[in-house]
């Protein structure tokens, strides 16, 4: 999937796969799913837009990251 035809950022496709799901996913799934070659640098936008973001490691001990969604109220 090349994102010169989708009309959203990294950032905002990344926030919408991960966003409420259980999924996670790894530089290395990012590169060969998505085409995101730097998912680090989009971790940390989406950190620093305010999102929780968890960071784990797989079992071969690749770092994954998982969103979550914090309730405010």
């Amino acid at each position: 999937m090349a994102f010169t035809t989708i009309k959203t950022t990294q950032k905002q496709f990344l926030e919408q796969y991960l966003r409420g799901t259980d999924r996670s996913l790894t530089s290395r799934q990012a590169d060969s799913l998505f085409g995101i070659k730097n998912l680090r640098a989009r971790i940390t936008e989406l950190r620093q837009s305010g999102l929780v973001v968890r960071k784990d490691r797989t079992q071969e001990g690749f770092t994954k990251y998982m969103l979550f969604y914090r309730d405010w109220e």
